[in-house]
């Protein structure tokens, strides 16, 4: 479906027109005529589906330019709040609009000084919020449309007590949406005690991978997890890689195994400064470095084009994590491959994840795959093992698509 058949306004058609898009996405599409309406939207989609401008655009078609706080969104983490900040900024190009970004890891002194300037809308994270709201910098006594973004993210953080105090500053009668990438039970007492009579909107499943992403799973100690991800990366050199740790400190430590080895890595988690975080998202960005080493708290915030690969350093703990790691790769079209290193403990993990999404995912079996002349163990899983090189190792194939099987008579161990 086109922009042009959803009832947005010409200067923000001009804005979309000039940022290179003329078809709109499914949650775009489906969103922007009832948000356009004033009703409230439940929105279940996963970063990188367009939900940003899914809501924007109509925000700011409802949002007046009296540089009043009109319309406000709320979001988890700097990372995804700079992102919509920078939809926002392109977005109203040709309207007038002024927004500002808050977040905290930064002086706040450049926030306050646009809020005293005047904006109409505002994106922030809520601690930072409610600290410039409790020194009298922001007033939320106009607000008329009100955005929580990712809000299954917002109540894993512990962020909600947070949001409440923020939404009881707001003005009872106003618009609500709120978008999630999935619809787990606490979410959904969120919408029942915030929204009114919401429209659903939901595009997709939120467990069903990208068709596009080829998954294997590679059996490996963890002590050698960095010994096969340097092989793997030699393997596919020049890719943009995505890794997964499960703690910070793995984060860091891993990225600097890595730049040991002479692979250039940058680490982002949430004990990093803003700074220190958006230098390692540029230097990923533009190429300087191949491989960025984050935690899942700050990855739900990262949105970024051509992620060739996806390694799960670790196993995520639940299936919704795994999901949307591997939807990290093969965005806009592309092709992409998530592989998953899997030690003896983590088996359990993956077999809650493949019950899910009904699958086995391809693995590479390893038994007799040696670093440091110590054999890898193979944790008793079913799989036909893969094709060999000439040094026996196990290899990463490329370009299977359809190599996770229905589970049929197979299971994992």
């Amino acid at each position: 479906m086109s922009f042009d058949s959803l009832g947005l306004e010409p200067r923000l058609l001009s804005a979309v027109a000039k940022m290179g898009y003329t078809d709109a996405t499914p949650i775009q599409a489906e969103a922007i005529p009832h948000v356009l309406a004033g009703r409230d939207v439940v929105g279940v989609a996963q970063t990188g589906t367009g939900k940003t401008a899914a809501f924007v655009l109509p925000l700011l078609q409802r949002t007046p330019t009296k540089r009043g706080i009109r319309a406000l969104v709320i979001t988890p983490t700097r990372e995804l709040a700079s992102q919509i900040a920078e939809v926002t900024r392109k977005v109203s190009h040709f309207t007038n609009h002024r927004s500002v970004v808050i977040f905290g890891g930064v002086g706040q002194k450049p926030q306050v000084d646009k809020l005293r300037r005047g904006v109409d809308v505002v994106i922030a994270c809520p601690g930072r919020l409610l600290d410039l709201v409790n020194q009298g910098a922001v007033d939320l006594s106009q607000v008329e449309t009100v955005v929580l973004d990712e809000a299954d993210r917002m109540l894993d953080m512990g962020f909600w007590p947070d949001v409440r105090r923020i939404l009881a500053l707001l003005p009872e009668k106003r618009q609500n949406l709120l978008f999630s990438a999935t619809m787990a039970p606490e979410v959904v007492k969120v919408v029942n005690s915030v929204l009114t009579d919401p429209i659903r909107v939901e595009t997709s499943p939120p467990t069903k991978p990208v068709d596009r992403i080829d998954q294997s799973v590679y059996p490996v100690c963890n002590t050698q997890k960095t010994d096969l991800l340097v092989e793997l990366l030699a393997q596919n050199r020049g890719s943009r890689t995505l890794v997964f740790t499960r703690t910070k400190h793995r984060a860091d430590r891993v990225s600097r195994q890595l730049s040991k080895r002479g692979v250039r890595s940058e680490a982002i988690h949430g004990d990093r400064s803003q700074n220190q975080r958006q230098k390692a998202l540029e230097s990923f960005k533009s190429g300087r470095s191949h491989v960025l080493v984050a935690t899942d708290v700050v990855a739900r915030g990262i949105d970024i084009d051509k992620i060739t690969h996806v390694v799960n350093y670790d196993m995520p703990h639940t299936t919704e994590d795994y999901v949307h790691r591997i939807g990290r790769t093969a965005r806009a079209g592309e092709d992409g491959a998530a592989i998953s290193f899997l030690s003896p403990e983590e088996v359990e993990n993956l077999t809650a994840i493949e019950r899910t999404l009904d699958t086995v995912l391809a693995c590479e079996d390893l038994a007799g795959f040696s670093y440091k002349q110590r054999t890898v163990p193979d944790p008793q899983r079913t799989s036909k093992p893969p094709a060999r090189t000439a040094s026996g190792k196990g290899q990463a194939r490329r370009g299977g698509r359809n190599r996770n099987r229905n589970r049929g008579g197979s299971s994992a161990a």
